[in-house]
Order: structure tokens, then C-alpha cells, then sequence
């Protein structure tokens, strides 16, 4: 009647543990009490939102976008119209070292300045233009000038337009159009960040609610053995069990003490990982709170299917678009470096028109002839005969220049075609790298949930045979041994199944994440660089700072 009783008592317990009934399905639960000071209940769906929002590692990818719109607006700076103006005064005393100054000890010349300009490039076709507006005014003790004080006032503009090099893309379009791609790449950077934090996080969140319901399945298999403990203790007291035999249900209580005390300590590296990555300091009141999940680890079959999760990824994967991004940019360098093989052949238009003014001095007869007189020509004169165009300048020129034998920038397109080639073959085999993640993680969710049912059963299983030494042993047809022994396998097959839904629930998770990013860093693509012949070759600080965080987390 006892070996019964004590039967159904086994049988209850080793049911109750972890939620898992032998009839029932893998449902693990996490804690949900309500949560006292010192506490933070959190689902899955809040420990991502949280990391979205404060993640560091994410924070620092965030400014990526900023400051590749900084490259972007530095590239536009190189049509903003320069302004020159220059204010300047000459007081120049000269030595006299000819035969006609008369009567005059030194020359004297007094001169201002005053001119303005603006100067820029044009945004089509490599054109430029430069105006200018130069203002002077002069007085002079020499006989033989004909104004003194002397104004003048000339207009100038300047309009070049090259006809080969340059005119379908120059320096200029070139850093814009690959900055604007930089910043698309910046774009994707950010995604695939998102995407690896978001992994992260659900991972570390399955992590910590294994850590909790594997100190459960310890913290039982401690009790089984403590009751056995008793009971054989309780046979020494009345003579049915040597007390020698007792030692070795002492030893085993003393091991699953030691298991207890490793699972206490693996729940908190779980808490302090998923910490890190909702939590954007070390602030103390949340790193010193308990995370409380309140979301179940529940067995949802998911329906994986291959062909569309490959072509998924290919379609939006971050690296493959990376990688993309940059062949664009490399084929934008490539056309610039094609125009500079080209002669350099500018055609330019200019225009001047001046005028002059001042008192003038009027000769008599002779020559220079005595200053019989004046007459001032004011400023307002000046400007007039300027404005009217009344003394105009033309001119036009084309002017050609070529190098002769292999030029540096034939050297610059060999070499940039070689390395565009080499980043289409990558691509290529990025695209093969990635099918194969796909591929591997559809097969990982497939093969955990198989195991996922291997275990289940693998646990009824144990729980049934434990029943049995456990009746067997009340009926003194077997030791005390195999009892323990089956306790050890029906622990060991709880853990199992636990562990098979984690890895299952990850696994869904890489699959998911596997179709929009790499599960392991980036694809080793970085940001262009802007200059004539730049190509990308290297890691980017984004890509880095996120690819860091995926190996922390992995």
C-alpha cells in the first residue's frame, strides 16, 4: 500500500515540473508572477522594442545615415558660388628716371581698389563661369597723364564649358553620385542592424527563460532526491536498509545541489546578456532588477518554405544589397575615369566692358602742350558707359590638351575595371553563401522540431520508467541504485526536451532573420570611398559596430 502511494506521489511530481505532462504538449512557461520591487516583467515583443529604442551598438549604426548626408551636402558644396571682394590702397613714391618729369623731385601714384566677384561650377555638363567687378580710382603727379584723378570701372565674365574630358561626368558629379550611393548603403546598414539586434534580443530572451526553467528542472530533481534521502533514512531507522547504503543518495543530493547552484548562476550571465542589449547604459536600478519573462516557450510548428525563403533573401538580403550598392558605385567610378582618358578640349566665351572717368586735363597746342583747362567725367558717367556696353570685349577660345603614351588615368580605369570584376564575382558568391545560410537554417527548424517530439517521448518515457524502479524498489526487486539512476535519466531527459524547444524557437528565429540579414556579420562590403578611383574593400564602421554585436551575441 505504501510502494502505491508512493507511487502516484512520484507520478504527480514528476508531471507538475516544467508544465510538462506525458500526455501534454511542449509547452515550457515562464515565470509570470506578479512582479515585486526589484522585478521587470518583460515579453519578447517589449525586450526587442526596448532595444530598438536604446540599444548602443544600434545607436552608433543610427549615425551612420548622418553623417553620409554631411558627404552628401559636402558633394553639393562643390557648386556654391564662391564670392571674392578685395579692398585695397597704394601710396607709391618713385624715383625719377626719365627726361620729361620737369621740374619734379619724385613721382607720386595714389590708387584704391575696390572689386567684387563670384565664381562657380555648374551642376550640368563640368561648365563653370567667373564674374567680376573691378573699381579704380588713381591720381598721379606725373605731367604726361591725361586723368587725375583717374575712376575706372571694368565688368568681366568668363564662361567655360569643356567639350570631352568632363562634359558627361566630372570630379564633381562623380563624389555626388557615389555619396548619394553611400548613403543608400548607410540605409541598408541600418536594416540589417535592426534585423541582427532584433535576433539577438529574442535569442537572449529564450536564452534566460531556458536558464529559468532549467533552474526548475534542477531545483525538482533536488527534491526527488532529497524525499529518497528521507525515506532510505527513515528504512535505516527501522531495519530494512543498511545504513551504508544511504551514501550514495547522500552523494547524489550533494550533486544536485551543485546543479542548482550552476543553474542560479547561468540565469544570471542570461539576464546580464539580454541587459546589454535593451538597457543603453550601466545604470544601476536596472541592472540590479530581475528580468521576469512573461512569455511561454510554446512548440508552434512553422511552415518552411525553401524556394521562397532563398529567393526572399537574394531579393532583400542586406549584404547581397550592399554589395550591389557598391558595384553601382564602382560603375559610376569607372564612367568618370572613361571621360579623363578622353582629350581635354574646353571651349570659353569672354565678355569685358569698361569705362573710364576723372577730371581730364585740356592742352594747348603743342607737345604734351600746357593744361589749359579741365573737365570731370563723374563716376555716375563711368558706370553709364559700363552699363551700356559702349566699350565691349569678345573673346572666344578652344584650347586642346593630351597626353601622349599611357596616361595615369589609362592606369586608374585598367585597374578599376579588374577590381569591379572582382567584386561581381564575389557578389556571385556571396549569393551562393547566402542560399546556403537560408538552406541550413530551413533545414535547422525542420530537424529541432523533430527533436523537439524525440525528446517529448524520450521524456514520457523516463517519467514511466522512474515510476517503475520506484515500484520496484517499494517492493525490494531492485536497489536503490537504479532508482537514483532513473531519477538522473528522467532530469537529464527534461533538460533534453527544454533544450530542444529553445533551440527550436532560435531557430526559427535565424530563419526568419537569415532571409533579411547575415546571422554573422556583414558581407564585408563598406562604404565607397568618394575620390577619383575610390572602391570599397573593407569593412565599414556600421557594418563593424554590427557585426560586433552578432559575435557577441552568437
Amino acid at each position: 500500500m505504501f510502494g502505491i502511494r508512493r507511487s502516484a506521489v512520484g507520478t504527480a511530481v514528476v508531471r507538475a515540473l516544467i508544465g510538462l505532462s506525458v500526455f501534454g504538449a511542449a509547452t515550457v512557461h515562464a515565470q509570470t508572477p506578479a512582479a515585486p520591487a526589484g522585478e521587470r516583467r518583460l515579453s519578447i515583443t517589449d525586450a526587442v522594442e526596448l532595444a530598438l529604442q536604446q540599444n548602443a551598438d544600434l545607436e552608433v549604426v543610427r549615425l551612420t545615415p548622418q553623417l553620409q548626408d554631411l558627404g552628401v551636402a559636402q558633394a553639393r558644396s562643390a557648386w556654391a558660388p564662391s564670392i571674392t571682394s578685395l579692398a585695397q590702397g597704394i601710396n607709391r613714391d618713385s624715383p625719377i628716371n626719365n627726361l620729361f618729369a620737369g621740374d619734379l623731385n619724385k613721382l607720386e601714384d595714389n590708387s584704391t581698389a575696390l572689386n567684387l566677384g563670384v565664381t562657380s561650377a555648374l551642376p550640368w555638363r563640368g561648365a563653370s563661369y567667373t564674374v567680376g567687378w573691378n573699381n579704380n580710382r588713381a591720381t598721379t603727379n606725373n605731367f604726361f597723364a591725361n586723368f587725375t584723378p583717374e575712376t575706372r570701372s571694368n565688368f568681366t565674365v568668363n564662361f567655360t564649358q569643356p567639350l570631352l574630358r568632363n562634359f558627361g561626368i566630372d570630379a564633381n558629379r562623380q563624389q555626388l553620385q557615389v555619396s548619394r550611393k553611400n548613403r543608400e548603403i548607410s540605409d541598408v546598414q541600418v536594416r540589417e542592424a535592426v534585423a541582427s539586434t532584433t535576433r539577438s534580443v529574442k535569442n537572449a530572451y529564450w536564452d534566460l527563460v531556458f536558464a529559468l526553467n532549467s533552474l526548475d528542472v534542477q531545483r525538482q530533481s533536488l527534491d526527488l532526491a532529497q524525499r529518497s534521502l528521507k525515506e532510505n533514512r527513515a528504512r535505516v531507522e527501522i531495519g530494512t536498509m543498511a545504513p551504508i547504503d544511504i551514501v550514495q543518495a547522500e552523494a547524489e543530493v550533494a550533486q544536485r545541489e551543485e546543479a542548482v547552484i550552476l543553474a542560479e548562476a547561468a540565469i544570471a550571465r542570461s539576464e546580464d546578456a539580454l541587459r546589454a542589449l535593451i538597457y543603453p547604459e550601466h545604470a544601476a536600478e536596472q541592472w540590479n532588477a530581475r528580468l521576469v519573462p512573461t512569455d511561454a516557450a510554446a512548440f508552434t510548428p512553422v511552415s518552411v518554405d525553401l524556394q521562397a525563403a532563398v529567393q526572399q533573401a537574394l531579393d532583400s538580403r542586406t549584404d547581397i544589397q550592399q554589395a550591389e550598392k557598391t558595384i553601382e558605385a564602382n560603375d559610376i567610378s569607372i564612367r568618370f575615369l572613361k571621360n579623363q582618358i578622353l582629350p581635354d578640349l574646353n571651349a570659353s566665351v569672354d565678355y569685358g566692358g569698361t569705362g573710364l572717368g576723372g577730371t581730364q586735363a585740356i592742352r594747348g597746342p603743342g607737345f604734351p602742350g600746357p593744361i589749359i583747362g579741365s573737365v570731370t567725367k563723374p563716376y555716375s558717367d563711368v558706370l553709364r558707359d559700363l552699363l551700356g556696353n559702349n566699350f565691349p570685349t569678345w573673346t572666344f577660345t578652344v584650347q586642346l590638351s593630351y597626353p601622349l603614351g599611357t596616361s595615369a588615368q589609362d592606369v586608374n580605369l585598367a585597374r578599376a575595371k579588374l577590381q569591379n570584376t572582382q567584386s561581381q564575382k564575389q557578389l556571385n558568391s556571396s549569393k551562393i553563401r547566402v542560399a546556403t545560410e537560408v538552406r541550413e537554417t530551413a533545414r535547422t527548424v525542420t530537424t529541432n522540431a523533430k527533436r523537439v517530439d524525440a525528446t517529448r517521448s524520450s521524456r514520457a518515457l523516463a517519467e514511466k520508467r522512474l515510476e517503475a524502479e520506484e515500484k520496484k524498489f517499494q517492493a525490494g526487486m531492485t536497489t536503490n541504485f537504479f532508482v537514483l539512476q532513473a531519477q538522473r535519466d528522467l532530469n537529464q531527459a527534461r533538460n533534453n526536451e527544454l533544450q530542444a524547444l529553445i533551440d527550436y524557437l532560435k531557430s526559427v528565429v535565424n530563419y526568419e532573420t537569415a532571409q533579411i540579414a547575415p546571422l554573422a556579420g556583414g558581407a564585408g562590403v563598406s562604404v565607397v570611398s568618394t575620390a577619383g578611383a575610390g572602391f570599397g574593400a573593407g569593412a565599414g564602421a556600421a557594418g563593424n559596430a554590427a557585426g560586433g554585436q552578432q559575435q557577441r551575441q552568437q
